[in-house]
This record gives structure tokens, sequence and C-alpha cells, in this order.
């Protein structure tokens, strides 16, 4: 059976995104760069929901990133990609697929079929929703030095206690930790 996990980053008060979506306050150095790159080596299958795919898709096939983060964007780009929307009806990205049904049977589905593991970055909706069906068998959160005033949480509107056990922590130069979580359940 594949597994599903989270990848995302969260400031110390818990948003992963600041005011209007903003995730320039991640420190994002060499180290977390290195880290980022071979995480991606995995070949795993990247899920986004329709607002994390128009930010991916705005920098990462762009000359830019291939400047900037060349083993990342290769691997990135590369990905086999999954977005849930129901507004969408094509993606420009390449290797990239639109599934506008019920998210929970399909990834039900795809957890059983599938010969590669999941992983979601960004998407708290998606997050929400996988979480509360009990589908996400890891949390990967890579807590900034850094409070923001105002932002998202990517947990917004759990409506159940979702307990998790700390399975490994990773301390970068920059003050950012990386801590990896399982589902108390799993």
């Amino acid at each position: 059976m594949a597994k599903l996990s989270v990848f995302n980053f969260a400031s110390l008060n818990g948003y992963y995104k600041g005011p209007n979506g903003d995730i320039s306050w991640h420190r994002h150095g060499a180290e977390e760069a290195e880290f980022s790159a071979e995480s991606m080596q995995s070949k795993n299958i990247l899920l986004f929901g329709r607002v994390t795919y128009d930010m991916m898709v705005s920098f990462w096939p762009t000359p830019m990133a291939l400047e900037r983060a060349p083993r990342e964007a290769k691997s990135i780009n590369d990905a086999e990609k999954i977005v849930f929307s129901t507004a969408m009806d094509k993606a420009d990205w390449n290797n990239t697929r639109i599934i506008n049904g019920d998210i929970i049977n399909e990834v039900k589905k795809m957890k059983q079929t599938s010969p590669h593991d999941m992983t979601i970055l960004g998407s708290g909706s998606i997050i929400v929703q996988l979480a509360e069906a009990g589908l996400i068998d890891e949390y990967q959160i890579m807590f900034d030095p850094v409070v923001l005033g105002d932002g998202g949480s990517m947990f917004k509107g759990m409506k159940h206690k979702l307990d998790l056990d700390l399975i490994s922590a990773k301390t970068f130069k920059s003050g950012t930790v990386l801590l990896s979580y399982k589902p108390m359940n799993k």
C-alpha cells in the first residue's frame, strides 16, 4: 500500500502561509535546499490543491527556478503531479493531471493501487479532509524560527483531535527544525 505524507513548513505560531499566501518568510538556505533535493529523489507523487498548484506552477517550471534550485526544480518538474480541483479543467505543467471527484475515495484508491508514495505540499484544505478521513500516514513539518502576525493554519477547519507521535527531528543551521510525526492510530 502506498504511503501518504504531508510536507509543509510553518511558523512557530502554526501558520503555513502568511497574509495573501506569502511564504517569503521561510528560511530555505543551502542546507534546507539539499535536504529538499534529496527528499525529491524518492519519486513520490505530488498532491496539490488548486491554490498551491497555481503558486508552484508560477515558479518551478521557470528559468529562475532552474537557476536558483536546479536539482529541486528538475525533480519537481519531472514528478507526477495531481491537482484536486473542481474549478480547473486543464493543467499546463508537465506530468500533471486533475482529479475533480471525491477526494477521499480517490486517495483511498490511489493508496491501494499506486506503486509510488504520495506527498501533499501546501494545500491546507486537502490536508484537513484527508486527516479527518485518517488517510495521512506521516506529517513532516519544517518549523521556521519566526512568528507571523497573521496567516493560514494548515489545519484550519479540523473538527477532531489528531494525536501524533514524534518519529524524528532534524535541526538545520538556520534554526529551522523538521519534525516528523505519525498519527497514533497508524
